[in-house]
């Protein structure tokens, strides 16, 4: 008995130096914070450690997540349905830090280059594009102060930055004449016009070339130079000549003509502020040396202005072009806010995301997807949660090591601005070198890969739902979970102000055949329930009911009249066809009830043919939310 009673002793007092060790070294972890000012220096060593890194963990402080608790992904959420969520909040809240961890794995050593961006959309160019514009909600802002985030700094030496979709748009509407013209072979036959244009085109530019060869040229009276140059042009101290198109069909024909001077000349594209081509600037070089200094030059001035056009999109291209497996926790929300700010728009369905987000990060592992292999029937709500499952239930001891070099302003140690990048790292070191153990342990080999991981996206919410057992904060659950489908789900409203979800269960038990046996209540809001039916097929006839006024049920008429309302998860799923959306979520169901009343769904519409994973003992405490 003593010897139990020590055992369990040196367990707890291991456990918790182990966690206050973790928590110590978590303090000195220092990370590279970039800004404007030190942008140049950073990205040429991320380009290294993300060459030679085996993972890139990646995490995000935004200015808000969602508006209201119904607006966060939930339980009951189709990937439809939790993509459009996301979709919302990644286009309504803004990404002010950007952290970054290049990490290599070697048995249980880490090692970590971790840095942290500091991110603040701006016109740099002048250009007039984009008008940013963002929400921010006051607990983000607060929770970043108290961390010691300066505002200040983030608005003046935040890096910019434009995605690829800005960038293109940006250069159509602006034009640049420094562009460089290049042919592309066509298919199409040359008509008779075609080959009247091409001559016409030829004959000019011989006549324009030899004018400015013609030796007696070269040593006329300055005045005549200088008409000369009014007459035919000047481009960087070179002879030019621009030639006016009307369509893109005879810029491609210009550049045809052109091919035959392609010793002495450079094509220049000359744009117009809608996108299309004006013209093609003819420039004659001197020499075969002159024509590949001059390309030099135009090269090195568009490679200048596309960097300070990209900003801090030079990591993302980094990231992308790496092709290194990515490592998030909670990707669904990360990578929806990367794809609008620095990709393009969000399509406007979940696999066109994935197909679209796939041609940038082809190998996305999620750590909530990842934690399933060893707690299959819970969730982690956060990285911490993750960590702390970990610690509690194994023994797989990581060292870490960080050596990157820099100022005391450059490496801050004292505050915990990206820390969560080096927390995710280590934790997936954790883990990794876990699963890595069992595998070797069930199947004898050493082939562990986390191919079969890739590419899940986290569609489960990181807040379970309210019960009436339980209003704590549920960090990680663990009840039964089962498939459920959507024609089985019921949102209620119109009920009193404050009831429990065990208070509307006892109120709603009897009032119908369809609350005659088992069926589980959750509160979705302070305005809201939904109620998940054990038993198929009870949905239609209580929701006829409800129609009908209950006529033959008593309670459930009292229940009407009172202002209980009800309707299908279809209602719920055409919620997210509407532009404007309310803080409560009945009064959006009301919206879509009084469109559907005008407007009817067919009958092959009214259906869902949905399907979601139902936890039994998930939790939401709404004083959070």
């Amino acid at each position: 008995m003593m010897n139990k009673r020590l055992l369990c002793t040196q367990a707890a007092t291991f456990t918790k130096n182990t966690i206050n060790n973790i928590n110590s070294s978590s303090q000195k972890w220092r990370i590279k914070q970039v800004t404007k000012s030190n942008f140049n220096e950073a990205l040429e060593e991320v380009k290294t450690y993300v060459c030679n890194s085996d993972f890139i963990a990646i995490s995000l402080q935004k200015t808000g997540s969602y508006s209201s608790p119904w607006q966060k992904v939930l339980p009951f959420d189709t990937s439809e349905i939790a993509y459009l969520k996301t979709m919302r909040s990644a286009e309504k809240f803004q990404v002010f830090q950007f952290a970054l961890c290049a990490f290599t794995l070697k048995d249980s050593h880490l090692t970590a280059y971790p840095f942290n961006f500091h991110l603040f959309p701006r016109d740099e160019l002048h250009s007039g594009m984009p008008s940013y514009s963002f929400a921010c909600q006051t607990s983000y802002l607060t929770s970043m102060a108290r961390l010691g985030f300066d505002f200040n700094a983030c608005i003046y030496d935040g890096i910019s930055y434009l995605s690829k979709a800005q960038e293109a748009a940006m250069k159509s509407s602006t034009g640049n004449p420094m562009l460089r013209a290049r042919a592309v072979e066509s298919s199409r036959k040359s008509s008779v016009a075609d080959t009247v244009f091409k001559e016409r085109i030829k004959s000019r530019v011989r006549t324009w070339r030899n004018a400015c060869k013609d030796s007696k040229g070269l040593h006329a009276d300055p005045l005549v130079n200088v008409l000369r140059k009014i007459v035919h042009g000047d481009h960087q101290s070179r002879p030019s000549i621009d030639v006016d198109v009307c369509s893109e069909r005879q810029v491609q024909l210009v550049l045809e003509v052109l091919k035959e001077f392609s010793d002495e000349i450079v094509p220049l594209l000359i744009p117009t502020k809608n996108g299309s081509t004006q013209g093609v600037r003819v420039v004659l070089t001197a020499s075969k040396e002159d024509k590949d200094i001059f390309e030099k030059e135009l090269e090195d001035q568009e490679e200048e202005q596309s960097k300070r056009v990209r900003g801090f999109r030079e990591v993302i291209d980094l990231i992308s072009a790496s092709q290194k497996p990515i490592v998030v926790h909670n990707s669904l929300d990360e990578l929806t806010s990367i794809h609008s700010k620095f990709l393009s728009p969000l399509p406007p369905s979940f696999e066109e995301f994935k197909g679209s987000l796939g041609s940038f990060f082809p190998h996305v592992i999620d750590l909530g997807h990842l934690m399933k292999e060893i707690n299959p029937k819970g969730s982690t709500n956060n990285i911490a949660a993750a960590s702390s499952l970990l610690r509690s239930r194994f023994f797989s001891p990581v060292t870490i090591d960080i050596p990157l070099k820099g100022t005391e302003d450059e490496m801050d140690g004292g505050k915990v601005h990206g820390h969560n990048v080096l927390r995710l790292s280590h934790t997936f070191a954790k883990l990794y070198s876990i699963l890595k153990r069992n595998h070797r342990h069930l199947s004898n080999d050493n082939s562990f890969t986390l191919e079969k991981y890739a590419n899940i996206f986290n569609t489960c919410s990181s807040s379970p739902l309210e019960s009436s057992d339980n209003d704590g904060d549920n960090r990680t659950a663990s009840g039964s979970i089962r498939k459920l489908s959507c024609d089985d789900l019921i949102f209620v409203w119109g009920f009193r102000e404050g009831l429990s979800s065990g208070e509307l269960k006892r109120l709603l038990s009897g009032s119908h055949e369809a609350f005659s046996g088992d069926f589980d209540v959750r509160l979705v809001d302070q305005s809201c329930a939904i109620v998940a039916m054990r038993q198929p097929g009870l949905t239609e006839a209580f929701l006829d009911s409800m129609k009908s006024g209950g006529t033959d049920h008593v309670r459930l008429r009292i229940l009407i009249s009172e202002g209980l309302r009800a309707a299908n998860y279809e209602t719920y799923r055409r919620i997210f066809d509407i532009t404007k959306w309310d803080y409560n979520l009945a009064d959006c169901l009301d919206t879509v009830v009084i469109s559907s009343d005008q407007f009817p769904l067919d009958s092959h519409e009214s259906r869902s043919p949905y399907e979601i994973w139902w936890d039994d003992d998930t939790v939401l405490n709404l004083d959070e939310v």
